[in-house]
């Protein structure tokens, strides 16, 4: 396996340590020490010492969801998901991809999503026609929100409506690179789908990212790639937190009591957290759920769930946990990806709300 050194030394000092066993949101739902951060380093360091093969650790490399809790909570800077990140696309390098990955690769790069799919709802592709003129501001949807929760994607194009934004949607919208860069890492086809995406909004002074993953992987790891982009790359809950600031998304605040569950990719990655309280304090009252802000419990992920979706439950039901253990029954958050993973296990008596379903519902 060809690792950097610096992997290698990340490797080494992490296999010895349980500062993060506790946080690992994936060790904590299967309850298996084999998903943490250190058993993964521990596995990495026996095949670099040639008694494991790439295959022996292969599937373990993909129990984790990259979401950087162990990161978060390691006083001494370990790394874990740069090690696993090389290790994948070592795997993919060397043709010793898990089937079930194999089959999500080849998908992405057929169809530009891992889903494979090919047609858009029909209510979005209506939506997204009303928006085909060119503009300085490109609304990017991102392939989660597309092909897999289309009618948050419809809110969100309708919370810039009603705020009076001109914006473009882009019907045949590329894939920014994001399910690549998780499932392969660094690889040639990753790189040339982020170079799509940065030629299809190069034309565009600001492009607003509705899913966070995107706006990760073009704020963060373009400058990894290489890949050069030029509009202003902005978080859709930045952007509409600046529209109820400057008044030109008016809301109409209520006395419900809301909690915030914080997407890690904006708190732990792009650290942005204040924005999204804003909107939810101009809506009712915001009150703060175990594990906020940058220590976050991630809620899962749909990509993830393609794969290990009975995992991905126990993940989503654990962070509703948390909010229940503080007696709050209404959650918000701003992530399609873990909003339809929490809304995939939500019990009858509470209930999981997306920022934009909040806004237009609070909308005047």
């Amino acid at each position: 396996m060809n690792m950097t050194e610096k992997s290698k030394q990340h490797i080494d000092s992490c296999r010895f340590c349980w500062m993060c066993h506790h946080v690992c949101p994936i060790g904590n739902a299967t309850g298996q020490e084999r998903c943490t951060a250190r058993a993964r380093a521990l596995g990495l360091s026996l095949v670099n010492r040639g008694a494991l093969t790439l295959e022996d650790v292969a599937d373990n490399l993909y129990e984790c969801g990259f979401c950087r809790a162990c990161e978060h909570f390691c006083v001494t800077g370990w790394q874990p998901v740069m090690f696993v990140k090389e290790a994948r696309l070592n795997c993919a390098l060397e043709g010793k991809l898990p089937p079930y990955i194999q089959k999500l690769v080849e998908s992405t790069l057929s169809t530009g999503n891992a889903y494979g799919e090919t047609r858009l709802n029909g209510e979005l592709k209506a939506a997204i026609a009303k928006h085909a003129a060119k503009t300085d501001t490109l609304l990017v949807l991102g392939v989660d929100a597309r092909f897999k929760a289309p009618a948050a994607a419809v809110n969100a194009i309708k919370v810039l409506e009603k705020a009076g934004v001109s914006f473009t949607v882009l019907a045949n919208e590329p894939a920014t690179g994001a399910q690549l860069d998780f499932l392969i890492g660094a690889a040639d086809e990753t790189v040339q789908q982020a170079k799509a995406f940065a030629a299809a909004a190069a034309e565009f002074k600001t492009a607003v990212f509705f899913d966070p993953a995107d706006a990760v992987m073009v704020r963060h790891e373009f400058k990894e790639l290489d890949v050069q982009f030029g509009p202003a790359a902005v978080t859709f809950t930045a952007f509409v937190a600046k529209l109820v600031e400057n008044g030109s998304l008016k809301l109409k605040k209520s006395n419900t009591v809301y909690t915030y569950h914080d997407p890690f990719q904006l708190s732990r990655e792009l650290e942005e957290t204040n924005e999204a309280r804003q909107i939810i304090s101009a809506c009712g009252e915001l009150k703060e759920m175990l594990l906020n802000r940058d220590d976050t419990n991630w809620a899962g992920s749909l990509l993830m769930a393609e794969y290990k979706p009975e995992v991905m439950d126990k993940v989503a039901k654990e962070r509703i946990r948390n909010a229940t253990a503080m007696h709050y029954n209404t959650m918000v958050t701003a992530s399609v990806s873990e909003y339809t993973r929490l809304k995939s296990v939500c019990p009858a008596d509470f209930t999981v709300l997306s920022l934009e379903e909040l806004v237009l519902a609070a909308a005047e």
